[in-house]
């Protein structure tokens, strides 16, 4: 009964992540671009606290590492969350890896397609890459909860 609930959060957590993917590539340019300027404008202005001189010349480096940043956390997110659901059935950690990363990068390939129709957006390879290098990461982070998990359990096992 444990393990269907968790399944059930999982896919629900799951489709939110692909719902939230799926409204930042829908937003036009000029939304997108306008998003990640914020950002990069409170990380600079509150907690960098540069003068205006600097503040441009930073914010100008700053908001592609920002948007990058964005593409590689919520796909790290994905990950974690693909892994988990996927780890809830029986299935071997080799196939477990790839059914995690296929589903990964062809989301993330989509997203991108998707992207390539959006007024002032186009398609990169390079953040397919890095949203798949975000995936391996949460994916990642799971296998190593598991390992813990795993080894926690068997030293707490009592032997005669």
């Amino acid at each position: 009964m444990k393990v269907k609930i968790l399944r059930i959060v999982l896919i629900i957590s799951l489709l939110g992540i692909f719902y939230i993917i799926f409204g930042f590539s829908s937003q036009n340019g000029e939304k997108s671009s306008g998003l990640s300027k914020k950002v990069t404008e409170i990380i600079v202005e509150k907690i960098l606290k540069t003068s205006k001189e600097e503040n441009q010349n930073i914010m100008n480096s700053l908001e592609v590492i920002i948007r990058k940043l964005a593409h590689f956390s919520i796909y790290t997110i994905l990950g974690l969350l693909l892994m988990g659901l996927i780890s809830t059935y029986n299935i071997e950690e080799k196939k477990r890896i790839y059914i995690t990363m296929i589903i990964g990068i062809l989301y993330a390939s989509s997203d991108e397609i998707h992207q390539s129709f959006i007024p002032g957006r186009s398609a990169q390879v390079t953040d397919v890459m890095i949203d798949t290098i975000g995936v391996a990461s949460g994916m990642c982070l799971i296998l190593l909860l598991l390992k813990i998990v795993v080894t926690k359990k068997h030293k707490n096992v009592k032997y005669s």
